[in-house]
């Protein structure tokens, strides 16, 4: 079950809104546990035993890393199954077809293995447990005290299948008591509603333009087309990504959860280094204090930071999917992450501030070909094309044909709407909050209703409606 589908807006929630609040207060975790089992059996009933799996697992071994005499070991424990079960799920045929020309090449039997099927949203999840597991070893929270608390952790349906990667400490407090006031619901429903729109009015459109050219044959198109593509889908996963994490943080303020924020404008970045600390902030967070920090950080020498940074950014790509393709998406940020240690990053720093926001659309819009494209080949041809290698003869439509007035108007949307642009005015021109007239909330509301009606007409008549992070 997705969040912009007819079941989720105008059934699921309205119902479990109505039952949460309707219901005694020592009652609404429960309401909320059950509601959250039932959102992810909707879309995944035969993996729901695997996340009940999870959930029986990380809470014993959360009560026994809280033990003195074995808490080092449970920890160990805990990671390790964490790990298996999501490298079970979404590595295992990778690795068996990597490992098949191996066993080839010595004469002996390749190994035959079932295509496995991914859980939805479990790379998001497990790596929420192991957070929970390590804030529990580290002293930063107590352990959950209940199953049903450590459920509700793991299992809660806003951040579920796309984040953003909310730790345990960060809402241990809240899972146990919140207050829901005014301003908490009134922000909560216009933050889904801006997410809302965002993925309708503007991903998806976006998503349909880069996909028709992505289809196109490399061979068949000009660098210019080629370009296009690629930029609008790093327009495209931006609002997609971003329009999820909206939705998220805004459900959570309905049910009394204060979820991070996940984007701060990283199209704005001027440098790969400020762009990670913008995109997938959730994300980025916890390979810092989880991986790269204990791996040593920036404290061993300039030689170690540059290979942690590979390191994490190689099992970052890992992360996003089985793929090879996903592995030299990482490796590229990897990389330009610890060029940016060394010279480079201080000539960088030294060049005119357009250069430098050029710079980083040039190696990010270029690793969203490997991140879009499924084969090494493909992306690889596609690549040349970007950059004038091309061999073919492009007979595809002019940028003319491709855009009418519509799709014109969403990018220019799309690309206002990427920059910190929209909000410097706001904050410049608007009126404060307390001296705001009623003719100012009525506009306000007016334009989250039209964005709402808009958004959901969208829903209702819309066959394209892709979700970029459901394989992750």
């Amino acid at each position: 079950m997705l969040f912009p589908s007819p079941l989720f807006l105008f059934y699921f929630l309205p119902l479990v809104l109505a039952v949460y609040y309707l219901s005694p207060v020592n009652w609404r975790n429960t309401v909320l546990l059950l509601a959250s089992l039932i959102f992810y059996a909707a879309g995944e009933a035969w993996f729901l035993g695997v996340m009940l799996l999870s959930i029986a697992f990380n809470y014993v071994v959360g009560r026994c890393i809280a033990g003195e005499r074995y808490g080092r070991l449970a920890l160990v424990l805990g990671i390790t199954g964490n790990l298996l079960l999501l490298g079970w799920f979404k590595y295992a045929n990778f690795i068996a077809d990597n490992l098949a020309p191996v066993f080839i090449a010595f004469g002996l039997q390749a190994p035959v293995l079932a295509p496995v099927h991914l859980p939805l949203g479990i790379s998001f999840f497990t790596f929420q447990a192991m957070s929970y597991l390590v804030d529990v070893r580290r002293g930063a929270a107590t352990p959950c005290r209940s199953l049903g608390q450590c459920g509700l952790y793991i299992a809660l349906f806003p951040q579920l299948i796309a984040g953003p990667i909310v730790r345990y400490h960060e809402i241990a407090t809240q899972l146990v008591q919140r207050r829901v006031d005014s301003d908490l619901l009134t922000s909560g429903a216009r933050r889904f509603i801006i997410g809302l729109a965002k993925k309708m009015l503007l991903a998806n459109p976006l998503g349909a333009l880069a996909d028709t050219i992505f289809a196109t044959p490399a061979a068949e198109l000009s660098p210019a087309m080629a370009w296009t593509g690629a930029l609008l889908y790093g327009l495209q996963i931006y609002f997609d990504f971003s329009a999820y994490s909206d939705m998220a943080i805004g459900l959570g303020r309905l049910f009394g959860f204060r979820f991070p924020e996940n984007f701060n404008y990283p199209y704005a970045a001027r440098s790969i280094r400020e762009f990670w600390r913008r995109w997938h902030m959730s994300l980025s967070r916890w390979f810092r204090d989880y991986l790269y920090i204990p791996l040593g950080g920036n404290r061993l020498g300039s030689v170690r930071t540059m290979a942690n940074l590979l390191t994490v950014f190689l099992l970052c790509g890992l992360w996003h999917g089985a793929s090879w393709n996903f592995v030299i998406w990482g490796a590229l940020h990897g990389s330009f992450l610890a060029l940016e240690r060394g010279p480079w990053g201080r000539w960088i720093g030294s060049c005119w501030r357009p250069l430098r926001h050029l710079y980083v659309l040039v190696v990010v819009t270029s690793a969203w070909v490997f991140f879009r494209l499924e084969s090494l080949p493909d992306a690889l041809a596609y690549l040349k094309v970007m950059y004038g290698f091309g061999h073919g003869t492009p007979v595809a439509g002019s940028l003319q044909m491709l855009f009418g007035v519509e799709q014109w108007l969403v990018l220019g949307v799309a690309l206002i709407l990427s920059t910190p642009l929209y909000r410097h005015c706001a904050r410049r021109w608007w009126i404060p909050l307390g001296q705001r007239s009623v003719a100012v909330y009525a506009l306000e509301h007016a334009v989250l209703l039209a964005l709402l009606l808009l958004a959901l007409l969208s829903v209702a008549a819309s066959v394209y409606n892709p979700f970029i992070y459901f394989r992750f």
